[in-house]
C-alpha cells in the first residue's frame, strides 16, 4: 500500500527485479485503477488486448508499445501513450523500465482531450505551457470517478489549502515545488511522486515554475 503524506519514488520503490516483470496496484475507484509495472531490460508484456481505455504514463527507461501488424511506438519517460481499445497491444523494455497504467473499470471510458489520441505518444511537460503570474490547467482524460490533470504554476503561484473527495497521486514532471499536507511541508522534485488520501487537506507552493500530472480517483 502506498504511504500518504511523503514524497516518493515509485522508479525506486518499484524498481525493475532481473529477467522480470512486476505489477503493483497503487489505488483504485470505482471506475478506474491505477496501477505500477516495472519491466526488466529485454522482458516485455505480450500483447493482449483490453475491452476498455487504458493511459500509460513511462516514468522511466527505454518503453516500446506495439500490436501484431507490425506497428511499435517508442516511449520515452515523461509521456503518455494510449493503447487502442480491443486491439492486442505489448510492451516491451530496452532498457529497465518503470510505468504507470490508468485503466477504466466496468465500462466506464475515459473522455480524452484531443491533445492525446489511441496510438499516440505524448510528451506531458510539452502539452501547456507557463504563463506570467498563473496556473495553467489541462484536463487529460476522465470518467465519472477519475480524472487525469497537467498543471503548470508560474513561480510564486499555488494553490491554496484544500481537500479532494478522492485519493489522488502527484507526478513531478517538471522543476520543484513545495506540498502542503496535513500540516507537514514536503519538497518534490521532477521525477518523484506523492499521494493524498481522500480527505487530506493539502496545498502547493511553486517558487520555482513546476509541473506536474495529478491522477485523482473521486471513489
Amino acid at each position: 500500500m502506498l504511504a500518504s503524506g511523503k514524497t516518493f519514488s515509485l522508479v525506486a520503490s518499484e524498481a525493475p527485479v532481473p529477467g522480470c516483470t512486476t505489477s503493483r496496484e497503487l489505488i483504485a475507484g470505482r471506475a478506474a485503477a491505477a496501477t505500477c509495472f516495472s519491466l526488466a531490460a529485454g522482458t516485455d508484456i505480450s500483447a493482449e488486448s483490453h475491452p476498455y481505455d487504458r493511459l500509460e504514463l513511462v516514468l522511466d527507461g527505454a518503453l516500446r508499445m506495439y500490436d501484431l501488424a507490425g506497428r511499435s511506438w517508442e516511449v520515452p519517460a515523461g509521456s503518455v501513450a494510449v493503447p487502442p481499445v480491443g486491439e492486442p497491444v505489448g510492451m516491451a523494455a530496452k532498457t529497465g523500465s518503470v510505468y504507470v497504467e490508468a485503466s477504466a473499470r466496468q465500462g466506464k471510458g475515459f473522455v480524452m482531450n484531443d491533445a492525446i489520441k489511441s496510438g499516440q505518444v505524448t510528451r506531458l511537460a510539452d502539452l501547456l505551457p507557463y504563463r506570467e503570474g498563473s496556473i495553467v490547467n489541462m484536463d487529460l482524460a476522465h470518467n465519472e470517478g477519475t480524472k487525469l490533470a497537467l498543471m503548470s504554476f508560474d513561480a510564486g503561484t499555488g494553490l491554496q489549502e484544500h481537500a479532494a473527495p478522492g485519493e489522488a497521486l502527484v507526478f513531478a514532471l517538471e522543476g520543484e515545488a513545495t506540498i502542503g499536507y496535513e500540516g507537514a511541508e514536503h519538497t518534490i522534485h521532477a521525477g518523484e511522486q506523492f499521494k493524498f488520501d481522500a480527505g487530506g487537506r493539502h496545498y502547493v507552493r511553486a517558487d520555482k515554475p513546476f509541473k506536474m500530472a495529478l491522477l485523482l480517483m473521486l471513489g
